[in-house]
């Protein structure tokens, strides 16, 4: 490092802790910062492992990950030493050229996925993009199928789903709230009731078909994070594969959020009870993918959708580039030589265990996967619950009005489990005044 460097302006790097207080800095991020989030809630300044500090000092269990980011942690020293190493020899290159490091991380992603022979990656920056993919791709996928001779126009989604922000992961999204102000959409979506396989065979049978023309793709997530962590029911995913390959409709899997080990296995449709052995057409990833970094991923199943993207029909400037790469190489390392899968599995029923036998009146079950989970509660009162936390030394996610979430790194010990379940034991708040003032989630 050259020591004569000047350091950069408004910034010294490291986030040393006694630069600014967090009043300081939440004043100067009003002044700069666009407000879609609001004030932060704490200025975070370092992390290590599961814990991250302020820029007042205090240590924090993060019990939320960056909302299902942060796989490996903060700081993690592999994942640090491959994008340091990556970022000293080729940081970026156009997508005229590959890089050993992009073409890895495709390949492994099908090894991981259980692809078949002929399927293809699209790698990009985050998931709202990989989701911008699958849906180009059910526009693609326009042809007549086996359900009649109406084209393919219609895509289904599920009610509670979270898709992204931009605009068509936003037409795949539900909630009125995100979409409304950004209408009229892109058109053909329809969203289903969750977990309804009745309104499933509705939408696909030939009545249907003929009044509104052929299913393109399904759109779902295994595990819905935003609507308050829940599963699929179990023989929902197996249904809806049967009637998507009847109808020569994609099964589009959103698993940003449950994907890289965040349930106990890599994907969350590789689970029993909730894939039920489906091999879906599309699986989008990201989050938990580059530990930290961006970066995210359209794994296309089979040749049949591995092509219907062709050449000048979808792009990125820096989707897989060769430094998030390292990073999502890293982290899938990481992951496989430490046993987290098992860990996930582990640590997750501990925590689920610990919270529910605590008994605190105010905690109704804890439902989810591995370690993406929501603690339900008997009152609307998940804001006040989550500020409690926070003053108590944890971060974690007001998802619904009546619900936690959890999504903690991987790496989480037993021991910090039990230091969550401690908190949820004896929390408690007074009635809510007003249940529908009491503010969910944000962001997915």
């Amino acid at each position: 490092m050259n020591d004569d460097l000047e350091p950069v302006s408004g910034w010294t790097g490291g986030g040393a802790v006694g630069e600014a207080s967090g009043a300081a800095w939440t004043d100067r991020y009003s002044h700069a910062v666009m407000d879609t989030f609001g004030p932060p809630q704490r200025v975070l300044v370092r992390g290590e492992g599961a814990y991250v500090w302020d820029a007042d000092g205090r240590r924090y269990l993060d019990l939320l990950a960056g909302i299902a980011v942060n796989a490996l942690g903060h700081a993690h020293p592999t994942l640090t030493a491959a994008v340091s190493a990556q970022l000293g020899t080729l940081g970026h290159v156009s997508n005229f050229f590959g890089t050993p490091a992009q073409i890895a991380l495709a390949e492994r992603l099908l090894a991981l996925a259980g692809a078949p022979e002929g399927s293809r990656v699209f790698l990009t920056n985050s998931g709202t993009e990989a989701v911008e993919a699958a849906f180009k791709m059910a526009r693609r996928n326009r042809g007549t199928g086996t359900d009649g001779d109406a084209p393919r126009t219609r895509v289904l989604a599920l009610e509670g789903g979270f898709h992204g922000r931009s605009m068509g992961a936003l037409a795949l999204t539900a909630k009125a709230a995100y979409r409304e102000p950004f209408e009229p959409l892109p058109g053909g979506v329809e969203h289903l009731p969750f977990g309804d396989t009745a309104a499933l065979e509705e939408a696909f049978s030939p009545a249907v078909v003929a009044a509104r023309g052929g299913v393109a793709a399904l759109v779902v997530e295994p595990v819905q994070g935003e609507a308050g962590v829940r599963p699929l029911p179990e023989g929902y995913l197996a249904h809806a594969r049967r009637l998507t390959s009847g109808a020569g409709a994609l099964l589009v899997l959103d698993e940003v959020q449950t994907g890289i080990g965040r349930t106990g296995s890599w994907f969350a449709f590789q689970q029993p009870e909730i894939g039920g052995g489906v091999v879906p057409d599309v699986v989008t990833v990201a989050k938990g993918l580059g530990g930290g970094f961006p970066v995210g991923a359209a794994i296309a199943f089979g040749e049949r959708a591995a092509t219907l993207l062709g050449r000048g029909q979808h792009g990125t400037t820096f989707g897989g580039n060769p430094v998030a790469s390292a990073a999502a190489l890293a982290t899938l390392g990481v992951i496989e030589r430490d046993g987290l899968l098992g860990s996930v599995r582990e640590t997750g029923d501990l925590l689920r265990r610990e919270i529910e036998a605590a008994g605190n009146p105010l905690v109704a079950a804890v439902r989810g996967r591995g370690l993406l989970l929501a603690v339900q509660l008997t009152r609307p009162v998940a804001a006040q619950v989550a500020t409690a936390a926070l003053d108590a030394g944890l971060i974690v996610n007001a998802v619904a009005p009546d619900a936690i979430r959890l999504a903690p790194p991987l790496i989480l010990t037993a021991d910090q489990a039990r230091d969550a379940a401690r908190f949820f034991a004896s929390v408690a708040v007074p009635p809510a005044t007003d249940p529908a003032t009491d503010p969910a989630s944000k962001e997915s």
